[in-house]
């Protein structure tokens, strides 16, 4: 197979699709790999690393798209990229397509078959793909809201360790899952108290159980999220429905209970975020205030740390690349029920019952999209 990855043209993102290593491995077994010149350099990959595993280097992303039969990127393809898209091309990349029905409609007109890396799912229950970002992001969050913290940013003012005879800041992560674990355990890490909001028991059960000196629980009642936010410097919003918007959680109504300058921090953003007041920002132009209160909800993150980033990604999506490659995707879906669960559309029909929920759009199951 000819696998493509282009270089990412969201603003700031400097993530890309596949790793040297990747590259290497897809090479060793058979495959044709082609990079648009310059897609690694983001992360650190020189078109040469590229070149040594195997790889040859397309001039520009229009022949990347013409030649490749399977697509390779990190982020949602963009207008212009959903343009290049073809009938019967495999794409695998996050695509977060609940919130963006633009997205969408133009990925069902193109026939091309579009597998989200953050729906594919494993034998535990989890997300595999998604995983790693959340990570990333979960880490990233208490930083980037202690950044808008800072009284030069529009925040309050308030270090988040506090300082001997000060108080640390109040932070309160809404969500107990991947993202709200590692951004607790960072927050707390950095000195604030720290409260994780939850509505599984057993959830809750295990973060006392494995952090309970670093931080607290609470269940998430709509109580107990309108007490907490009302004393928070800082509210991290963790939560996740796979595939599916992003519930709303804080309403604007309930900004006006917030102190002054507080911070929020909107990790779900790329799904539509959980904070009514919530739209989507960029690294060049991070923060914007709404009634006193600074939001920062850049929809990609982890692209901040982008070596990182691609190297944890890479990790994780190399195994399903190279199964997709080496069997086609009907056949790898077929063998694997959990990479069937990222198919979210395919020859003109959406195959994702979250989305299609969200969007009012007829599904074809993913089953029988195998079938077709």
């Amino acid at each position: 197979m000819i696998i493509g990855c282009p270089k990412e043209i969201k603003p700031q993102e400097f993530r890309v699709g596949m790793t040297p290593v990747a590259a290497q491995e897809a090479v060793a077994h058979g495959h044709s790999v082609l990079m648009e010149t310059g897609a690694g350099i983001g992360a650190g990959f020189p078109d040469a690393d590229y070149i040594a595993a195997g790889a040859e280097i397309a001039p520009d992303a229009a022949s990347v798209f013409a030649k490749a039969e399977m697509i390779v990127k990190v982020k949602e393809p963009q207008a212009g990229e959903r343009k290049m898209l073809r009938e019967g091309q495999l794409l695998f990349t996050y695509l977060h397509l609940a919130p963006d029905p633009d997205q969408t409609n133009d990925l069902l007109a193109s026939g091309c078959t579009a597998i989200a890396y953050e729906t594919v799912t494993d034998a535990a229950g989890g997300l595999p793909l998604l995983a790693p970002m959340s990570e990333v992001a979960g880490k990233l969050a208490p930083q980037v809201g202690a950044w808008t913290l800072q009284k030069a940013n529009g925040g309050r003012g308030v270090l988040m360790g506090g300082v001997p005879g000060v108080g640390a800041a109040e932070v309160v992560v809404i969500g107990g899952g991947v993202v709200g674990t590692h951004a607790a355990r960072v927050a707390a890490g950095m000195g604030a108290n720290v409260t994780v909001l939850d509505r599984s028991l057993p959830r809750m059960r295990y973060l006392d159980d494995v952090f309970g000196g670093q931080f607290r629980t609470r269940y998430a009642s709509a109580g107990n999220t309108a007490e907490l936010v009302a004393q928070a410097d800082m509210v991290i919003g963790a939560v996740l429905i796979p595939g599916a918007a992003a519930p709303k959680l804080v309403s604007r109504a309930q900004l006006s209970t917030m102190k002054p300058g507080a911070a929020i921090v909107d990790v779900a953003i790329d799904q539509g975020g959980c904070f009514e007041t919530s739209r989507a920002t960029t690294h060049q132009d991070p923060i914007y205030e709404v009634d006193g209160i600074m939001h920062y909800c850049v929809a990609n993150m982890p692209g901040a740390v982008a070596r990182t980033s691609t190297i944890a990604l890479g990790n994780a999506t190399m195994p399903f690349l190279i199964a997709l490659a080496d069997k086609g995707w009907k056949q790898a879906c077929a063998d694997d029920p959990h990479l069937l669960e990222g198919l979210n559309v395919h020859a003109g029909k959406l195959t994702n019952y979250p989305v299609g929920k969200a969007l009012g759009i007829d599904v074809l199951s993913a089953s029988l999209a195998l079938k077709s």
